[in-house]
């Protein structure tokens, strides 16, 4: 069997989960930043931290969540700093090894989320049909605020399923909802940066990462 065709314009989900071998009942999340050492370990700790708190389930209800690095440091540990800012959240840090980006992480993804919007031209020049399923985290957070919730399948019928026309939504949103300057969609690298800019991008990613897994469980944070 091949892998499915970079080529075509159309990505099939339920054709690469046969490729990869992969449950159909499971759908990956991969955030991709530079070293994958500061902003995709964040974003990656952040959205399974959230999804716990939603869902209670430490499958997260068939949600599998994480990252890499368009230069990924692979095998590097997460900046300090990162993880101090994932502690001021009460998530857990621990365990995380930096990896480099590969095509098998692209075609393994159900959603791509980027720090920046270089970083989801990289993941779209790999090829792989993921042009439907990337986005940066920002913009792919303004177009879920813009879908309506009582469209997508209730959470009775899986989060799974839940995921993936939340997708297809966003990905048909993408050309009418533009976003209002170029740097809207970026999230800056703090690496190398002091402790309170690294808070500062903290912030950032946490009110993006919020009304996302939100709309993906169908159900609101706590207060």
């Amino acid at each position: 069997m091949t892998a499915p065709d970079a080529g075509r314009g159309i990505w099939d989900p339920e054709e690469t989960r046969t490729f990869t071998g992969l449950p159909r009942d499971t759908f990956r999340i991969l955030h991709v930043s530079t070293g994958n050492v500061c902003r995709s370990p964040i974003t990656e700790r952040l959205t399974r931290h959230a999804l716990a708190d939603r869902l209670g389930d430490p499958l997260w209800g068939g949600l599998v969540v994480e990252s890499a690095g368009t230069w990924g440091h692979e095998g590097a540990p997460m900046e300090a700093n990162a993880e101090a800012v994932l502690a001021d959240f009460g998530a857990d840090a621990t365990g995380f090894t930096g990896r480099e980006l590969l095509d098998e992480h692209v075609i393994m993804a159900d959603l791509v989320l980027t720090a920046t919007r270089d970083h989801r031209q990289q993941v779209i020049s790999m090829g792989h049909s993921a042009g439907l399923r990337t986005f940066t985290l920002k913009e792919f957070t303004r177009l879920v605020r813009a879908i309506d919730p009582t469209t997508l399948p209730p959470l009775e019928d899986g989060v799974v399923a839940r995921a993936r026309a939340l997708v297809r939504a966003a990905a048909a949103l993408r050309g009418w909802l533009l976003a209002p300057t170029a740097e809207a969609d970026e999230v800056y690298d703090p690496y190398g940066a002091p402790l309170p800019f690294f808070r500062s991008i903290g912030d950032e990613i946490h009110q993006a990462v919020d009304p996302v897994v939100t709309a993906l469980t169908g159900v609101p944070a706590r207060m």
